[in-house]
């Protein structure tokens, strides 16, 4: 699976309990990615993941699954 790919598969798949973990391979990814453009594509994700850890409490205890369940509006 290419980088990229893996990273959307964890932006949709994270949870409140494995966003730490997520995270950091999705970081791992990133720094493998070989072009600027391909970084770009990904950043959109990256950004999504960190949002989540911030939102989540960094991956503290929850059921919560993917997205869902945010209360703030706007993305």
């Amino acid at each position: 699976m290419d980088a990229l790919a893996e990273i959307k598969r964890l932006y949709y798949n994270t949870t409140r309990t494995t966003i730490q973990r997520d995270l950091a391979r999705a970081v791992d990814l990133l720094k493998s990615m070989r072009y600027d453009d391909e970084r770009q594509r990904a950043a959109v994700y990256m950004d999504g993941l960190s949002q989540m850890r911030s939102e989540w409490g960094g991956g503290q205890s929850g059921s919560g699954r993917g997205r869902g369940g945010r209360t703030s509006g706007g993305r």
